[in-house]
């Protein structure tokens, strides 16, 4: 993963534009539509909320902290 730091209220688009590598640790979260439109207007804590996943553990992911 990059530098950055993500967070839950980063859209999913700012997050690939961020760092091309998470849309991998995404689709292994279970967010399978990482390329869908809404991801270009929906935070990472709406997406987690609409596909059921622990937005915790996927920014854990995210940042490398897991």
């Amino acid at each position: 993963m990059s530098n950055h730091t993500f967070t839950a209220d980063m859209l999913i688009g700012e997050i690939i534009g961020t760092d091309a590598s998470a849309i991998a640790t995404l689709q292994e979260c279970g967010m399978g539509c990482v390329g869908c439109p809404a991801s270009q207007s929906e935070t990472l804590a709406d997406a987690c909320m609409v596909h059921g996943i622990d937005t915790v553990e996927v920014l854990s992911r995210l940042n490398g902290e897991n």
